[in-house]
């Protein structure tokens, strides 16, 4: 269970499925292996080395392991109201607000999002661009069915407006649009985004690849667009000094706007 096995395994799984597995924490990606590999019964870095030769669906299962995300409607409903000011400028400055919700998830965040952006702006105003590296991810986010826990920080009364059965009414759907993508390599879906939202993502990378992620950020966010992330999560390098921090508590930025 050395580090030189370690290392010999991450690059096998990054050679074999395209997954930069150096963007990623040490302690991470050892935690989230090991949940696999008690899973199958092996027991050092070598012999699961030796079970994705032999087992290619095992690939998938670590994959899903590691992007493996815990979300609700309305999660933190703090953030989101602290967010709805933001998103009221930004309609009154631009026709349509464009809007990433990177590392989606299951979808329940882009879809918070497509609430918030129906209610303070109203239909025909925005596009929402889901994406996430999990292929199961993404398939639930494009089914959009969700079961009673996950509406349990949603306002009441916007479930009954914008949900039927624990799925989203059709012009909140028409909202959004899901595609695969990897933070770690690929560029923004679109050149320029008013919005992204990346919430409890970058914290599983390491320093270069999380400073990497925040200079795309800030190089897709058009004059006056807005950061979300985590709480937990702060900007920093480079990018720390192109945007203005407008909300210490929520973690909500702001890109200048051009005079």
């Amino acid at each position: 269970m050395g580090d030189e096995a370690f290392e010999a395994l991450t690059r096998k799984i990054s050679q074999a499925r395209g997954m930069s597995c150096e963007s990623y924490k040490d302690k991470c990606l050892k935690r989230r292996i090991a949940v696999r590999m008690r899973a199958r019964g092996v027991h050092t870095y070598a012999d699961y080395g030796k079970l994705l030769d032999h087992d290619a669906r095992e690939y998938q299962e670590l994959l899903d392991a590691l992007t493996i995300n815990v979300t609700k409607f309305f999660r933190n409903p703090e953030t989101w109201e602290a967010l709805r000011p933001h998103l009221v400028t930004l309609g009154k400055i631009r026709p349509e607000v464009r809007v990433w919700s990177a590392g989606c998830a299951s979808g329940e965040e882009p879809y918070t999002i497509a609430v918030l952006l129906l209610e303070t702006l109203g239909e025909g105003r925005a596009t929402i661009d889901a994406t996430d590296i999990d292929r199961l991810s993404l398939e639930r986010t494009r089914q959009a069915r969700y079961p009673d826990a996950a509406f349990s920080e949603m306002p009441a009364d916007l479930r009954r407006r914008y949900f039927r059965d624990g799925q989203p009414i059709q012009s909140l759907r028409d909202l959004v649009r899901v595609q695969t993508q990897d933070l770690t390599r690929d560029p923004p879906p679109r050149p320029v985004y008013d919005l992204i939202v990346c919430r409890n993502v970058v914290i599983y990378f390491e320093r270069g690849a999380q400073e990497r992620l925040f200079h795309a950020f800030v190089q897709a966010l058009s004059p006056a667009g807005v950061l979300l992330l985590g709480k937990v999560e702060t900007l920093f390098g480079p990018a720390r000094n192109q945007l203005t921090l407008d909300d210490p508590r929520e973690r909500i930025y702001r890109k200048p706007a051009v005079s």
